[in-house]
């Protein structure tokens, strides 16, 4: 399989979450932002439906606000029937897209770490293998994820993965499973509640 496969596959079972959730759940706070997870459902496709051109006029109604803009074309996108939201990302599972700069780890990043802003506020399991985290992690520890995913500076920790073989950082040690890591690197407080050891305190003042 290829990264674009997994990207796919990690799209699809998005499809897959939201095509059984109740009109109620639709409404629930996800992990990302002030998002629902209506919200964040038009998130996921506003990449299928933003021209370069469109993306300029968003930020500059947003006065150059990256994450105005983001919000404005998400919430866009939110209005549009259920369905059809939950069709487009099954239609466009197999898409390309790749934001200016960024390789296709980007994209499946993205689907990953959404995937679980909605599955965990949902109380949804996702049983699947520890390993579909590790190229995402590696990933959130580059350069090129700095200021979109993460942070401009990483925090003074060491993670530790408890269910790959995995590690990163300096410093007082911070473990758990690779995609709380993950929900942390990308500045998820409810990654703290899944992960411990000495330097939680650390990271607690790091995600602010």
């Amino acid at each position: 399989m290829t990264i674009w496969d997994d990207i796919a596959t990690e799209r699809l079972g998005i499809a897959d979450v939201l095509e059984g959730l109740t009109d109620a759940q639709w409404q629930t706070p996800s992990l990302c932002g002030k998002w629902t997870v209506r919200e964040l459902a038009g998130h996921l496709v506003v990449p299928f439906h933003t021209s370069m051109p469109s993306f300029v006029v968003a930020m500059l109604k947003a006065r150059g606000s990256f994450h105005r803009a983001n919000d404005s074309l998400a919430k866009a996108q939110s209005k549009r029937p259920t369905a059809d939201l939950i069709a487009d990302l099954r239609a466009n599972a197999t898409s390309h897209f790749t934001p200016p700069r960024q390789g296709p780890l980007a994209p499946l990043t993205d689907s990953l770490v959404h995937g679980q802003d909605l599955r965990i506020p949902l109380g949804i399991n996702d049983p699947r293998d520890p390993e579909v985290w590790l190229q995402s992690l590696d990933f959130l520890v580059t350069p090129a994820a700095r200021g979109s995913f993460t942070r401009a500076e990483l925090p003074p920790v060491e993670f530790v993965a408890t269910d790959l073989d995995w590690h990163v950082g300096a410093g007082p040690q911070v473990s758990g499973p690779a995609y709380a890591i993950a929900l942390a690197l990308t500045t998820r407080a409810a990654a703290l509640e899944r992960l411990s050891g000495a330097g939680i305190d650390d990271l607690t003042r790091w995600l602010g």
